[in-house]
This record gives C-alpha cells, sequence and structure tokens, in this order.
C-alpha cells in the first residue's frame, strides 16, 4: 500500500482518477481506497465482480459505501447478476458508475474459442455491451478496437471504458488488442485505462501529462 500512495503523491488528483485493481486490494483491503479518496482521488475499483446474483449485489453495495467513483462487473455474469448489480446501488444518492467488463483485453479469437465463444471478439463485445446496457448499466469496459461500433449501436451517453492503453511507441507488455491514446480518443472513448506507461515511468506526472500532449496534438 506504502508505494501506491507514494506513486498517488506524484499524481495530481485534477487530472487523472486513480484505479485500484485485485493485487492491491487484496494486499491492502479497503483503506487504500479511503486514503486515496481522502487525498482528492476519484477511484475506479476494478475488482471485476463475476459471482451469483446476490452476491454480487452485496459486493457491489460495499462498494458504493465506500465512495468509489466507478466499480465493474462481468457481464458474463448474465442478465440476473447485471440486474441485480445495478438495483444494489441505486439506493446511494451519490451512485458510483457501474460498467461490465466485455471481452479481456488479452483475450484473442482463439481464446474465445477454447472458452466455447464461436463468434468473434468484436461479435462477443457487441451482444455483451448490449446486455449490459439492457440492464441498466452505465456502460462497459472494452478494447478501443470495439469503441466506435459500440458508440453507433449504444448511443452517446453509453460509457466506454478502455484499457490496453499504449502511448506510440511504448511496449505491449500482456495485451493483445492495444492502441494508442490518441487513437483511443477518436474512437469514441469516454476514459482511458493506463497503467504501467504512468506507474513504472521514472516521472509519473510527467508520462501522464505526455499522454495529455498526445491526446491533443490529435
Amino acid at each position: 500500500m506504502n508505494s501506491a500512495l507514494k506513486l498517488a503523491g506524484k499524481l495530481d488528483p485534477k487530472r487523472c482518477r486513480l484505479k485500484v485493481g485485485k493485487e492491491l486490494f487484496t494486499c491492502s483491503g479497503p483503506i487504500v481506497i479511503e486514503k486515496l479518496i481522502g487525498a482528492g482521488f476519484k477511484v475506479f475499483m476494478d475488482l471485476k465482480f463475476h459471482d451469483i446474483p446476490n452476491t454480487v449485489a452485496r459486493a457491489c453495495d460495499a462498494a458504493a459505501d465506500l465512495g468509489v467513483w466507478m466499480l465493474n462487473v462481468h457481464a458474463t455474469g448474465g442478465r440476473q447478476m447485471l440486474s441485480a448489480a445495478r438495483a444494489a446501488i441505486d439506493k446511494f444518492k451519490q451512485k458510483p458508475l457501474l460498467v461490465a467488463v466485455t471481452v479481456l483485453t488479452s483475450l484473442t479469437a482463439s481464446d474465445l474459442r477454447e472458452t466455447g465463444v464461436s463468434g468473434t471478439v468484436e461479435q462477443q463485445v457487441l451482444k455483451l455491451a448490449q446486455l449490459s446496457q439492457e440492464c441498466g448499466l452505465d456502460g462497459v469496459v472494452c478494447s478501443a478496437h470495439e469503441a466506435s461500433s459500440l458508440r453507433e449501436q449504444c448511443g452517446d451517453k453509453f460509457c466506454l471504458v478502455t484499457p490496453g492503453i499504449r502511448p506510440a511507441g511504448s511496449s505491449s507488455d500482456d495485451q493483445q488488442r492495444i492502441i494508442t491514446p490518441a487513437e483511443a480518443v477518436s474512437a469514441g472513448s469516454d476514459y482511458l485505462v493506463i497503467g504501467r506507461p504512468i506507474t513504472q515511468a521514472a516521472d509519473p506526472l510527467k508520462a501522464l501529462l505526455n499522454i495529455e500532449a498526445e491526446i491533443n496534438q490529435h
């Protein structure tokens, strides 16, 4: 947790939001989210809940009670689970954004076939996005490669959160469907999830500002 808070101290809450994922949350628990919110950051709780409807609903309730800005669930949990998640946070005055993960950016069409999905990545993403929208979710997590078609199919108010963002010339690491920040914004992404290019930079704030500049140039 200390390294995460140290990193946050190098960033500006007016210029970015912070994502807390499984590794950090498992190590530190809710306290790290409370500290980041206390430091002025809006926090995206990236735990990708996927379980029976009642369990996911209770988890979403707990997340909303922490005051997170955004949280996510897996769209493959199905209609009942998605609807339960939506209902769980609707009672809060300050509702977090609720988005559903479609297809992880590390997966290819071959990976999907091994799990019993016969369609293409794009077809599966669209199918899950439409289901999520029908269940009242605010948006989805998807690759920016699918953002343009989802924007057309789901409308301007449906939130698109896109990981797999890599500045021009940087390493793809373990992501398969990557795209540059400028390309993602042009495709219709609302929020860009950018990890290692910033967190592993010698100067994280400078890396963030360089990404902003790259977007503005386009």
